[in-house]
């Protein structure tokens, strides 16, 4: 690689020298055991040579060189700038210096070019530049029933996969009951399913490869990726930096160019240090470039509260992630969800918020012994019933589930449905049930006031108010930072009490 920082000597209007001590960008590359060198970026051959030094370098397998070409930007930061921060004086000098004309010079002096020739390069260099102008202009604007055309890449699931998986979850839902299943079963935990499907599209797909904070030798900070380093080496499991911006910016680059990243951010407290580059560029980038482009990745992460380690280590943060246009959010409740999801997020060709639960990479539960992967954007009636539509996710499904036994010894019937992916959301099997019982409670681990229940309680209002037969009601944390005390800790998030409670209210 040939890194080269083109610098102008101005951010928008502050000057390189007010904001740095250091007068040379290319003498921050001894921090990373590579040359820096300066050149003159008004000098056409002087960057040529320094480049072609450098690549020279790279082809040698000796490693990256940062240079810096030291230039100007004549004009202003945009249109409206008055560029009242310096002088004209300063805009001829360089203006003076202008590395066409420059070259054009030394060429005539050389006799490599003449003053006719260059006439005839600068008048078609300016014909092309107004033809494009013109064809610009002249282009008619799109048509607005394109506006939601390339946010998403097209799935790769059918409905055929849509309706395989939902016969394979009537068997995973029999050995839940401890009932027998015509497919092959085995009990494992959530993590180790995280691992398995991680192997096994690693196996499938050359393209894949994981990467993160510890995920190596180590296997993660919750064992997530043991085994894999062990199976695949270095170059497929990759140790970062702790650096969330360089986790994110390096998996939307390698998805842009073909590949299908994995990379982890320890925590999902962390994951808005990588929100430019996950969010404004890997997720905007397909609708950016008109449907031409796809970034295959998945980011696995993990949220919620449970172990008291504090404010800054406990959030349920995937409000934040719903809200962005090109991005989906999944988070798997079970060991068989965690990893059909997880393999169908990664061969997707879209950008996937993967949010795992910390209380949950232990849970065990039965896991089909065949290849299978869950089709995002589908729901699971967790539990059937006819009084009360309970919606929920990851985590708060456990939960839901065991209010909804303390609830059936009182003769209310509650239908526990797991999102199991928040975007794509499948509201139609929530709007079916609601129609079925005419009440809804929903249940989350993150704040009240933004959680994406309330977005799941909107559509529901919009889709299904006339068969309501109560007001909804929801269960989510209290808005308070996650506190490190376990008897607040156990306040602040929903307990079975007051799940249970929530249906009561609806029902009565």
């Amino acid at each position: 690689v040939v890194f080269v920082a083109e610098n102008n000597m101005y951010g928008m209007s502050v000057p390189w020298a007010k904001v740095t001590k250091l007068p040379d960008i290319a003498a921050r590359a001894c921090a990373y055991g590579i040359p820096g060198v300066v050149v003159d970026g008004m000098d056409v051959l002087a960057v040529r040579s320094a480049v072609a030094e450098a690549v020279a370098r790279a082809r040698r397998g000796e490693g990256p060189t940062l240079i810096e070409a030291k230039c100007y930007r004549y004009y202003g930061h945009s249109h409206s700038d008055p560029r009242a921060y310096r002088t004209r004086e300063e805009e001829a000098l360089w203006k003076s210096r202008d590395p066409i004309q420059s070259l054009a010079r030394v060429m005539v002096e050389l006799k490599l070019l003449s003053d006719g020739e260059f006439d005839s390069l600068d008048e078609a260099v300016n014909g092309k530049l107004a033809a494009a102008l013109s064809f610009a202009k002249a282009s008619p604007d799109p048509d607005p029933a394109e506006v939601l055309t390339d946010v998403y890449a097209p799935a790769r699931t059918t409905a055929a996969d849509v309706a395989a998986e939902a016969e394979l979850r009537a068997q995973v839902h029999l050995a839940e009951a401890g009932l027998p299943t015509t497919v092959p079963m085995r009990t494992i935990a959530y993590s180790q399913a995280l691992v398995e499907a991680m192997r096994e599209e690693m196996q499938r797909d050359p393209t894949v490869f994981v990467m993160g904070e510890d995920v190596g030798l180590y296997g993660g900070a919750y064992g997530a990726t043991r085994g894999l380093f062990q199976e695949f080496g270095p170059w497929r499991v990759i140790d970062t930096p702790i650096s969330e911006a360089t986790i994110g910016g390096a998996a939307v680059g390698a998805a842009m160019a073909g590949m299908r990243p994995v990379a982890e951010i320890m925590y999902v407290d962390f994951t808005p240090l990588a929100m430019d580059q996950i969010a404004n560029q890997g997720a905007k980038n397909r609708y950016m470039f008109g449907g031409k482009t796809t970034v295959p990745m998945v980011i696995r992460t993990e949220g919620g509260a449970g172990r008291a380690i504090a404010a800054h280590h406990s959030q349920s943060l995937e409000a934040l992630w719903t809200h962005f246009p090109g991005i989906y959010v999944v988070m798997p409740s079970t060991p068989y969800d965690a990893k059909g999801l997880l393999k169908a997020a990664i061969r997707d060709d879209n950008p996937v918020m993967f949010i795992e639960h910390k209380m949950l990479y232990r849970e065990k539960g039965p896991v089909p012994d065949i290849d299978y992967i869950i089709p995002l954007g589908v729901a699971d009636i967790k539990r059937p019933g006819k009084d009360v539509t309970l919606v929920t996710y990851s985590r708060m499904v456990h939960r839901a589930l065991e209010a909804a036994k303390i609830l059936e010894a009182e003769g209310i019937d509650v239908e526990v449905i797991d999102l199991r992916t928040l975007k794509p959301l499948d509201i139609d099997t929530v709007v079916a049930s609601v129609k079925k019982t005419g009440r809804l409670v929903g249940v989350t681990e993150a704040y009240e006031n933004t959680s994406f229940i309330n977005e799941v309680m909107a559509q529901v209002n919009e889709l299904a108010f006339d068969w309501l037969d109560a007001p909804m009601v929801r269960v989510a944390a209290l808005n308070v930072p996650v506190p490190r005390a376990e008897v607040l800790e156990d306040q602040a998030i929903p307990n079975v009490g007051r799940i249970v409670a929530a249906c009561r209210k609806v029902v009565s």
